[in-house]
């Protein structure tokens, strides 16, 4: 098809061309015969019955070869087009930055008989500094980099939210994609037909998103690991099985994942760069009051319950605002400025576990050694 269309596929690639390059230009680049050496040289002849070109070798001699067969390659310019021509494509993904090739393409893919397909273009990824991408720099994560800390599903969920804005690509958001995703599908299930299509679990999962229930975040595992100072698997389904009777790894497998994922994470990225601190007075007396409530719970109080006591603690010690009070619980017990819902870890992880740690880090003992 390019053969045939040759001259009109040339009247739209060579106005994109320096003059230079213009005067060589060809869409095929033959193969050598001899060496399978993939040549940039211009066609000096084309026989479209016989389906071939000509160029002129390094030694002056004319050589013809066939335009299929793997005799030659197509440029870049015209090998989209091609693609897409040949292939039958009608949906094509593609970054900002090959609008222009887009735009090029559909043009060749018109001129040879078909109709281009309908075209999508995201924005780029960017660095944690706000920075472009670049795999010769090599400031992003790799596909096998982001599995090994979270599920393919939070993947394409990253990858499906808001593609025409730019989105920092690395490995601090790997977290909230995990749980964005149990959130999305934990959702789904309650939601009325129309709402599940504007859902991504529904595309993610073809319109039939699991129904296991994950009753963990990625996040809660992460500091049930720290705070138990385990990457023991079994360690953390200890825990896990007092606050979900019943489950196991057997019966829950996302979960048994989750637990996998998460322990991946803390030991790469949480664990090397905890900072753990003292309370100032203030946060002190309110974690006395917190450890004091701690002690007077009834077993089994729901995190809800346990989060609404700690929160009414730092109330009635008068922080300016409540989220210094709860960053103050993570940087004093967990050596890190944020973490899950409190009480939500304080039922995972025990209220007397809960009670010991604060005790530990009121008497100054050395957290990160525990």
């Amino acid at each position: 098809a390019v053969l045939r269309e040759y001259d009109k596929v040339m009247s739209v690639i060579l106005p994109t061309l320096g003059a230079e390059r213009q005067a060589t230009y060809s869409p095929f680049l033959p193969v050598c015969p001899d060496t399978g050496k993939v040549l940039q040289l211009p066609i000096i002849e084309r026989n479209l019955d016989a389906g071939t070109v000509v160029y002129e070798n390094d030694a002056g001699k004319k050589v013809e070869v066939p335009v299929t067969g793997g005799h030659c390659k197509l440029q870049w310019k015209a090998d989209w087009a091609m693609r897409w021509f040949a292939l039958d494509v009608d949906y094509e993904m593609s970054g900002k930055d090959l609008i222009e090739s887009v735009k090029l393409s559909s043009k060749i893919c018109r001129i040879l008989g078909a109709r281009p397909p309908e075209s999508f273009t995201y924005e780029l990824f960017l660095d944690e500094n706000g920075k472009k991408i670049s795999k010769s720099i090599g400031n992003g994560i790799t596909i096998d980099e982001w599995l090994r800390y979270a599920s393919p599903e939070s993947l394409s969920l990253y990858m499906f939210q808001q593609p025409r804005r730019a989105k920092r690509l690395f490995f601090d958001v790997i977290p909230r994609a995990a749980d964005d995703y149990l959130r999305f599908r934990e959702t789904y299930q309650g939601q009325e037909d129309s709402e599940k299509l504007a859902n991504p679990a529904w595309h993610i999962h073809g319109g039939e998103p699991p129904q296991e229930d994950v009753p963990l975040t990625f996040a809660l595992l992460m500091n049930l690991a720290g705070a138990c100072n385990s990457e023991d698997p079994a360690v953390l389904w200890g825990f896990i099985s007092r606050y979900a009777p019943g489950a196991t790894p057997q019966s829950h497998p996302k979960l048994d994942a989750l637990v996998g994922y998460a322990i991946n994470y803390y030991r790469d990225f949480v664990k090397p760069h905890k900072q753990y601190r003292q309370p100032t007075d203030q946060e002190r007396a309110a974690m006395d009051d917190l450890l004091a409530a701690l002690d007077g719970m009834e077993p089994g109080l729901s995190g809800s319950d346990i989060q609404n006591q700690v929160y009414e603690i730092g109330k009635a010690h008068e922080f300016e605002n409540l989220r210094d009070w709860f960053k103050a619980l993570y940087e004093v017990l967990f050596g890190q400025s944020q973490g899950p819902r409190f009480g939500s870890f304080a039922a995972l992880y025990g209220v007397a576990e809960t009670a010991a740690l604060v005790r530990s880090a009121l008497a100054g003992d050395d957290l990160a050694a525990e």
